[in-house]
């Protein structure tokens, strides 16, 4: 899915109508210059003229605003990489365990410590929300 920032769904929505940035300033009482500004994300257009906004783009407001998932959408990749994190840090407890046991280099109260932290590491990686791993 591509990301899109408020400003490049505007611009994306006025050019699928057709519309130059002046004429969409004109409808929306505002000057070009305004537009030009939330199309870059240098501003953004005031609360109460969303809908406004939305109905001129024929779109929804919960449509309009999908631009604005950016910073979950790199909440949620995080998430992924904290959980491949949790993972990897199972795994290596395990490998560990079994590697320094085969050396005889690991007294049994250390690899329960080992297998213990690994289990944990799993566990919470099991706790992420739907989507982040």
């Amino acid at each position: 899915m591509k990301k899109q920032t408020f400003g490049s769904m505007i611009a994306a929505l006025r050019k699928e109508q057709g519309m130059t940035q002046l004429e969409l300033a004109e409808k929306m009482g505002v000057t070009d210059k305004a537009v030009s500004k939330w199309e870059r994300d240098l501003s953004f257009p005031d609360v109460s003229s969303i809908p406004k906004l939305a109905e001129i783009l024929h779109v929804s407001v919960d449509e309009l605003m999908q631009g604005k998932t950016d910073a979950k959408e790199t909440a949620a990749g995080k998430g992924e990489i904290v959980s491949l994190a949790l993972k990897g840090i199972a795994l290596a407890m395990g490998i560990a365990v079994v590697v320094l046991s085969f050396l005889e280099a690991v007294e049994t109260r250390e690899a329960i410590g080992m297998l213990g932290l690994g289990l944990a590491c799993l566990a919470i990686s099991q706790f992420s929300p739907k989507g982040e791993g």
